[in-house]
């Protein structure tokens, strides 16, 4: 029964269906936009100073470096084998205490992601973990947003296309139910009672007292149960001020959103308690229109201007002297991004 809910919720909701699906007007713009720039991989030259743009395999440590370190919590990149003993004192050195977050240095929308709590949590992690990892410090701000920056690289500001609020799995007890039996009230936490409970274990089966709080995933991502809602409304001449300082100390950055943990929006505007989680570049979704009130066609609507502002700041670009990827390199990269692909799934 449960899986009918499931399957119905899935149909009535297109957020949740397949990217085939949501992107299709997208692959004929980009096959349009493919054939003006002479070139399939155009989106390399979006931004010029991240691997392949931003679009597939860039490393998030190297995007990282290019962040001024004030924006962004410590962060220290991991190599794959890494012998524990190494990285507990590497951690010490750098003052980074539990709880940390970890996660693959080449992302996969959320895979491999987690909250790490402990010495036993985070030997956990590397000896499992096929993959470059970072170990990060946990944001202590509890809002996040994901910001959609646009410049053209012949215009001296850009501007701020998109924000999404991000709203995370938060169990409030009531002294009555189990945390499991709260996820089971909303579908979207349905959705994930699988892997929560390969993560939690019998955690789920603890009842909460009314004054208890659990937040299960800690950090905003729409596939790990996150509900992103539209709060483009709160795009204002000074926070856009305020981004196109910062952006322009990011060399290369034009096009990407950025994921932002802060405290409030008038703090954020005036460039306090705030720190960037990550930018996205070429690949980057204006995830806005993931809010459950808007419609497909909207969705259709943003995703193709989107698309349309990636391809003029590539084409831009070309011309000031960045490279597109060779037909031959560019395949040579998706092949390397689907062997990663079955590499992180087994995680």
């Amino acid at each position: 029964m449960k899986k009918t809910k499931l399957l119905f919720h899935k149909i009535k909701h297109w957020e949740y269906w397949p990217y085939q699906i949501v992107y299709l007007p997208v692959y004929f713009q980009y096959l349009y936009y493919a054939v003006k720039a002479k070139s399939f991989f155009f989106f390399n030259a979006s931004n010029p100073s991240i691997k392949n743009g931003g679009f597939f395999m860039e490393s998030k440590k190297e995007i990282y470096d290019l962040i001024p370190q004030e924006y962004y919590p410590k962060t220290i990149l991991f190599k794959v084998n890494t012998p524990f003993k190494e990285i507990r004192e590497i951690l010490k050195k750098n003052e980074l205490k539990y709880p940390l977050i970890g996660k693959p240095d080449i992302g996969l929308r959320g895979t491999a992601v987690k909250k790490i709590n402990s010495e036993i949590e985070l030997l956990d992690y590397s000896t499992r973990a096929n993959f470059d990892f970072l170990i990060q410090g946990l944001i202590p701000f509890h809002n996040e947003i994901g910001l959609f920056y646009v410049r053209l690289p012949n215009e001296e500001k850009g501007i701020i296309t998109g924000i999404v609020q991000k709203e995370f799995m938060i169990i409030n007890g009531d002294g009555k139910k189990t945390i499991k039996e709260h996820l089971e009230k909303d579908p979207r936490y349905l959705f994930q009672i699988e892997a929560l409970e390969k993560e939690y274990k019998e955690k789920l089966n603890t009842v909460l007292n009314a004054e208890e709080s659990i937040n299960l995933v800690p950090y905003g991502n729409h596939c790990r149960g996150t509900k992103f809602i539209d709060a483009s409304h709160q795009i204002t001449p000074k926070l856009v001020d305020r981004f196109n300082l910062i952006c322009e100390k990011i060399e290369g950055f034009h096009f990407g959103r950025m994921d932002i943990m802060f405290n409030t929006y008038e703090e954020l505007e005036n460039g306090e308690n705030f720190k960037i989680v990550e930018i996205n570049g070429a690949i980057s979704e204006p995830t806005h229109i993931y809010d459950p009130q808007h419609s497909l066609l909207y969705g259709w609507k943003e995703l193709t201007r989107h698309f349309k502002y990636m391809y003029e700041i590539s084409i831009h670009n070309k011309k000031k002297g960045a490279k597109y990827l060779t037909f031959k390199e560019g395949v040579k990269e998706f092949k390397k991004h689907h062997e990663y692909y079955d590499t992180i799934l087994k995680f």
